[in-house]
């Protein structure tokens, strides 16, 4: 499906997507799509929204109805293919943000650790590295180093800790210690930092379907580190929205950050 969704289809940021034209890389503001990517019977896509001075106001990852409606659950647990996929990014989005991709995970029936995140939830894995190197990241027994390489305290939110191992194609997933689920609560969701080899390498949303579905126009603030490793807009709000039609998952207000010393 190669054209935009109509006005009355998409809620939020990405009903302004109506109006750009066919010149929109020559243009300094508007909403920016990035590639189509099947998405089990539907398509989901990455989106940027520009301002008038040529920031970047969020970053967005749009699923379709028909991706959203055929979304398997349960099941063993084991990775399938068809339920991760790579949404590339627009040029503006390239430009203006730090983001390189972004990694669109669907978990059936969730992942480890049992009995915390073992419901059926998204990982949302905003990448701050390109996609070959993020998929050259091996199993953690196969390069314990590398995961171990930890980025300094600073360069994570205060209350972040390494659970210890990592995942290969993605690193080590930096948890933070006050969210409900860690304490016994339901999860419903999260936000979650990740690592490798010194380098802080994506940001990630991680959200139940049935919280996505009962909550839907929530929003939250993003936990923000003392320090950042590179210099860039990042987000400090991130939003979802569900409709009838589509869903909507953003990083929003963007602030710019310079690298440390």
């Amino acid at each position: 499906m190669k054209r935009m969704f109509k006005l009355a289809v998409l809620a939020g940021a990405v009903l302004s997507m109506a109006s750009c034209d066919k010149n929109d890389d020559q243009q300094v503001a508007g909403i920016f799509k990035g590639p189509e990517s099947a998405f089990h019977d539907g398509k989901a896509f990455s989106w940027v929204q520009i301002s008038n001075q040529g920031k970047p106001e969020k970053l967005g990852i749009t699923i379709d109805k028909a991706a959203w409606e055929s979304l398997p659950v349960g099941g063993d647990g084991s990775h399938d293919h068809a339920n991760s996929v790579t949404l590339k990014l627009h040029e503006k989005a390239l430009a203006t943000t730090v983001f390189k991709h972004i990694g669109l995970d669907w978990n059936p029936a969730g992942h480890e650790p049992a009995n915390v995140y073992t419901l059926p939830h998204f990982d949302f894995h905003y990448y701050l590295m390109n996609e070959p190197d993020r998929l050259a990241i091996p199993p953690y027994e196969v390069n314990p180093a590398g995961f171990d390489a930890k980025p300094a305290a600073e360069f994570f939110p205060v209350n972040y800790f390494d659970p210890g191992g990592g995942v290969p194609q993605m690193g080590k997933h930096w948890l933070d210690a006050t969210s409900p689920e860690l304490g016994g609560a339901t999860f419903t969701q999260t936000f979650i930092y990740g690592s490798y080899n010194g380098k802080v390498n994506f940001m990630e949303p991680m959200v139940t379907r049935q919280f996505i579905e009962s909550q839907p126009a929530y929003e939250r603030a993003i936990p923000q580190p003392a320090k950042f490793q590179e210099s860039g807009y990042y987000p400090t709000k991130m939003r979802i929205r569900h409709t009838a039609h589509a869903t909507e998952v953003t990083l929003e207000d963007f602030i710019y950050r310079q690298k440390a010393n």
